[in-house]
């Protein structure tokens, strides 16, 4: 695995953590919503500020998602391309059939 791969896995392994730790956060959190809000904002930048990897982390997952959605619609748009030719073959093979008697 290069480097570049570790640290892409190290940001969204952070992000995951801060993810879970903000939703057990809300969901046991006995203040107010707008309490909730504040602390969770403040916490953020608290961490941003600590952290500066965290918008490399952002940027890093965004491009993968996006590499990955590319490689997902390229498959898809080839096994659609695949089931188009194969509906074409049918359909001359049928006229072929019908034309020439075979």
């Amino acid at each position: 695995m290069s480097r570049e791969d570790d640290s892409l896995l190290f940001g969204i392994g952070i992000l995951a953590g801060v993810t879970a730790g903000i939703i057990g956060g809300l969901l046991f959190a006995p203040q107010s919503g707008e309490e909730s809000r504040k602390k969770l904002e403040d916490k953020f930048n608290e961490l941003s500020e600590k952290c500066p990897c965290l918008e490399n982390a952002e940027k890093h997952a965004l491009e993968a998602i996006d590499v990955l959605q590319y490689k997902i619609e390229k498959a898809i748009k080839k096994i659609d391309d695949g089931y188009k030719a194969k509906k074409l073959a049918k359909a001359k093979e049928k006229e072929d059939s019908a034309v020439y008697g075979v």
